[in-house]
């Protein structure tokens, strides 16, 4: 018999993944800890690998599918068997896009089986993304044939049997008035869609914007990026910014919190773990900087390159996006003149840092040239009061507007 592969319990809360990209197709030779698939979860994208050498007998849920953890996703024929012998796993749910959901999360009813009968849907009939694509092409409904693969699967025979035959064809696509491309909602994107709709719809948003005068941290990081060079660290003013966070987060702790809905309850949090929201090809993502109150202003800016570049590389681990109290998003050079962030729930607290430019200020009654930048803090109202929170960020850029009052030589590092 071939052996079963089943979605792993990836990590702590984690009940389900989604399948986003098979790395092996039916009949691959793979070995053991080759990677099978890459799989999407709630904190991190990973990928599975083999649990055992041999050949692959049968894939059980496609690209997209969303399946709770023990349900078997691939079989692999051992060495030795036949190859025909894929087994036919237990019915288990997956999630499609826009299924209903009950209100703990799970689906609210098992709509969608890995083995369906002959009058469920195309997408719910055990065949291979092969020839679900051999299908399409010919244009017939997979629902409608009876496979003879291993455990009832549909096989390309099948679907050229039934082409020559007729079976009743897909339905097509309604006529579009032009042009159209039609990109899945899937893998990081699904989830970043799922966190932002839960956030709008927890949280009572607030946004308080600031104009923070950068010019002294300009010189500063002038005059520290030739040593910084020299230490191998990419110095940036997102550094800056999270080390002028710290002490006004200690000031003002009800920023650096979240909130029980269930046990109605704030949850202050006395340790600081910044989240850094990274654009990555495929979203964005936070990687979490932990203890960001025990790190020197040059370890801030190697651990943000360090995070960034593994988020981009999509190599980051579960405790590097878990835990996060607080985040900033910087929307770089070009960052408009302010945004509204989304808050990164559960966390109460989001600073957006926008465009750094020169521009005319008063400064001593006299127009001047400024280095200047706004900063946009969104808020929980059901948390964080709008005097605190404005006085928050003014903590934020008096620290700002002034580093050389706290950047020690010691907190420089």
């Amino acid at each position: 018999m071939p052996y079963d592969v089943k979605l792993p319990d990836i990590g702590e809360g984690i009940a389900e993944g989604e399948i986003v990209r098979w790395l092996v197709k039916p009949g691959d030779e793979v070995k053991e800890d080759q990677p099978l698939v890459e799989v999407m979860t709630d904190k991190a994208n990973v990928e599975i690998p083999s649990p055992r050498t041999g050949v692959v007998a049968g894939l059980f849920a496609e690209e997209g599918d969303v399946v709770p953890v023990g349900t078997v996703i691939i079989s692999i024929g051992l060495p030795g068997e036949p190859r025909a012998g894929a087994s036919n796993p237990p019915s288990a749910g997956i999630e499609k896009p826009g299924s209903e959901r009950s209100p703990g999360g799970a689906p609210a009813a098992p709509r969608a089986a890995v083995v369906a009968s002959t009058t469920a849907t195309a997408a719910r009939v055990q065949a291979t993304p092969a020839v679900r694509q051999l299908a399409k092409q010919l244009g017939v409904a997979l629902g409608g044939i009876s496979g003879t693969g291993p455990g009832g699967a549909v096989t390309a025979e099948d679907v050229r049997g039934a082409a020559a035959r007729g079976v009743a064809p897909e339905p097509a696509p309604a006529p579009s008035a032009g042009p159209e491309e039609r990109v899945p909602v899937r893998g990081l994107r699904r989830r970043i869609a799922e966190h932002m709709r839960h956030a709008i719809t927890t949280a009572a948003h607030f946004t308080f914007v600031a104009e923070c005068d950068m010019t002294d941290v300009v010189e500063h990081r002038s005059r520290l990026k030739e040593r910084a060079e020299k230490a191998g660290v990419k110095l940036t003013y997102l550094a800056y910014v999270v080390k002028a966070l710290i002490e006004p987060l200690r000031r003002y702790p009800m920023l650096n919190a979240s909130l029980d809905d269930e046990r109605g309850e704030i949850v202050l949090k006395r340790y600081y773990h910044v989240g850094i929201a990274t654009h990555t090809p495929e979203g964005l993502t936070v990687p979490v900087l932990r203890d960001a109150d025990r790190h020197t202003l040059l370890e801030v800016a190697r651990v943000i390159q360090r995070l960034a570049d593994a988020a981009r590389g999509s190599t980051l681990k579960l405790d590097e996006i878990q835990g996060g109290t607080f985040t900033i998003t910087s929307t770089g050079a070009h960052g408009g003149v302010l945004a509204t962030p989304i808050l990164h729930h559960p966390q109460v607290a989001i600073l957006g840092v926008h465009e750094i430019k020169k521009r005319p200020a008063v400064v001593n009654d006299r127009i001047v040239a400024r280095d200047l930048c706004n900063l946009s803090l969104s808020l929980d109202h059901r948390v964080v009061d709008g005097a605190v929170g404005a006085d928050f960020l003014y903590a934020v850029v008096q620290r700002l507007e002034h580093p050389s009052e706290w950047l020690t030589e010691r907190e420089i590092g």
